[in-house]
């Protein structure tokens, strides 16, 4: 079984998430969802998300695509989740492009994946803060 991570803080669950999932789930057997907690979003990100953690992670379990949503607490952690999940591919958007490399030392391949251009959380709620 080929088992799959990615990361993120999903909030305001767009169709770009789920093209995100979607693609993420193809490349595998079982997806690891590792979403980001409220406090890991305010201290690390500076950012405060709409949704709460926990109403994040329901809608997220919700996805047929969406095997097991983990916390993600801190930065540091993927090259633990790896081991402790037996992880085959890390999946992240291109816009990280280059800095997940180092996970191919743990034995696990990394897949950026395209974004789907047109849409993304920060330009609904730039959108939403000009009506």
């Amino acid at each position: 079984m080929k088992r799959v991570i990615t990361y993120g803080t999903f909030d305001l669950l767009h169709y770009g998430h789920i093209n995100l999932l979607r693609r993420a789930k193809e490349l595998g057997d079982y997806l690891i969802v590792a979403l980001s907690t409220d406090e890991f979003n305010w201290n690390e990100k500076r950012k405060k998300s709409y949704f709460g953690f926990e109403q994040r992670k329901a809608m997220l379990e919700a996805i047929k695509y969406v095997d097991e949503v983990i916390a993600e607490d801190n930065w540091e952690q993927k090259r633990t989740d790896i081991h402790t999940h037996n992880v085959d591919i890390f999946v992240i958007g291109d816009d990280w492009q280059g800095k997940f490399d180092f996970l191919e030392e743990e034995g696990c391949q990394v897949v950026y994946l395209t974004r789907t251009p047109e849409i993304s959380t920060t330009q609904i709620k730039s959108d939403i803060k000009q009506k």
